[in-house]
């Protein structure tokens, strides 16, 4: 089995579980007790803290170890809201910032609090210029993640850091999925991390706060981690997490050159393998290890289960594949296709030949998942009204309503007209990605008497 979705999780490194092993002998006593067994627990937890410091480049005492990554989003961004109260009660974030950023904002808007969230490009990139524009005399705080989990765009955190920084605004940096590969670069004020996304155990967070920087810990506090994350200290998953961050980056250099032209690979040859294809996500700026593209006509659930089938774990932002039945919020905050959407994310160590055996598999299992969801698909309702064909695709979910838009284009001469009728939120996004990717004017969309109505014109 290929395991392809290293952005969700790596795979524990060897370096971590020796660590976490003999850190289990060590590391069991309370490092806040004065007995010879809290000393040398303790000494395990300074040492831990001090390469962790190194590692993101800021000192010691400015590192925090959570229960997670999503703890330490929450934690810091609630802390440095709660510090900057005077200051006021404005916060920014990007449009694609992981979940747990967003949910933090969700609360904080609920609690009376005002959230601007700044739009990305096409290729999932902020422009500085963005948040220059969002700052206020009240902002209390701005978020920008240092790499997008979704798509790999690299944002621009230090020329964001450096608006904030003017403005006097604190800039968290969510730095998940790219600590492994090296420091955040920029002037940034707090910055969170999780050790299952460079190989380290699940269940390990890091939070930096920079001194200076105003921080006031909600919820019950105790003497433990500066008072900023409460509870006893899960030692051994610190120490493995350390070590194995350690190791990662002192192979970084060397790996993600090898990653960069295995995904540049990917990038380039799943277009010419497979027809109608959006590769998504920027092409320059970018993670060494992620490539995104979305297929035209595709169930991303079934497409999944399909290449889990053939031996490759990959991940999907396809509306398919949530319960919530709604398009992924990056792909839709980028504008791109969300159906057919698949990320393979190679963890270090990928071999070459896993990736030249899953551009063999793909095309053939593509063409498998349009068969089987066009073949038995019944000829769509159409009515005729003065060069227009209305399609209706109510109660059918992605990518349906694209499939039946395509079937009956066609038929229609060039400046005519198809409405497409759904009640599916991913055809908001997919429709007018099928117009760009042929060349067809999205007219816009109407309300209909059920559901919506998206209006498409023949060009050429």
């Amino acid at each position: 089995m290929a395991y392809f979705d290293a952005a969700s999780a790596t795979p524990l490194h060897p370096v971590a579980r020796q660590a976490l092993l003999a850190s289990l002998d060590d590391g069991w006593a309370d490092p806040a007790r004065l007995h010879r067994e809290g000393r040398k627990a303790r000494m395990l937890l300074d040492a831990s803290r001090e390469a962790a410091a190194e590692a993101v480049g800021c000192r010691a005492d400015e590192v925090v170890f959570t229960s997670s990554g999503t703890r330490a989003v929450h934690s810091g961004v609630a802390g440095a809201l709660a510090g900057r109260r005077r200051a006021g009660r404005h916060l920014i974030v990007s449009s694609v910032e992981h979940s747990c950023v967003l949910h933090s904002a969700e609360v904080f808007e609920a609690e009376g609090g005002d959230v601007t969230r700044v739009c990305v490009s096409r290729a999932g990139a902020v422009d500085p210029a963005g948040y220059a524009a969002a700052l206020r005399a009240d902002t209390a705080l701005a978020c920008l993640q240092s790499a997008n989990h979704e798509v790999g765009t690299v944002q621009p955190v230090a020329e964001v850091a450096e608006v904030c920084r003017a403005a006097g605004v604190p800039l968290l940096v969510d730095a998940a999925q790219s600590l492994g590969w090296g420091p955040v670069e920029g002037d940034w004020s707090l910055l969170a991390a999780s050790a299952h996304k460079w190989g380290g155990p699940s269940g390990v967070g890091l939070l930096v706060v920079r001194k200076g920087v105003r921080f006031a810990a909600q919820g019950p506090v105790d003497e433990r981690e500066s008072g900023r994350a409460p509870g006893f200290e899960n030692l051994p998953a610190i120490v493995a997490a350390v070590a194995s961050l350690r190791a990662v980056r002192a192979e970084a250099a060397q790996e993600a050159v090898r990653l960069r032209e295995l995904t540049a690979r990917i990038r380039a040859r799943v277009p010419e393998l497979v027809p109608d294809v959006e590769v998504v996500g920027d092409a320059e700026r970018r993670l060494p290890g992620i490539v995104t593209f979305s297929c035209l006509y595709v169930d991303g659930e079934a497409l999944l289960h399909e290449l889990d089938r053939a031996g490759f774990s990959v991940s999907s932002g396809s509306s398919c594949t949530s319960s919530t039945l709604t398009p992924s919020h990056v792909l839709k905050a980028m504008g791109v296709l969300s159906e057919g959407n698949v990320r393979v994310s190679l963890p270090p160590g990928t071999a070459e030949a896993d990736v030249e055996r899953f551009l063999q598999v793909l095309p053939e299992t593509v063409t498998g998942v349009r068969e089987k969801l066009g073949a038995p698909a019944p000829a769509p309702a159409t009515a005729v009204r003065a060069e227009e064909l209305v399609v209706d695709s109510l109660g059918k979910r992605c990518p349906i309503p694209v499939i039946e838009l395509a079937k009956v284009f066609g038929d229609v001469p060039v400046g005519g007209t198809v409405r497409v009728l759904s009640d599916d939120e991913a055809a908001r996004l997919d429709i007018p990605a099928w117009c760009e990717m042929r060349g067809q004017e999205y007219v816009g969309e109407e309300p209909a008497e059920k559901g919506t109505a998206y209006l498409v014109r023949k060009v050429g």
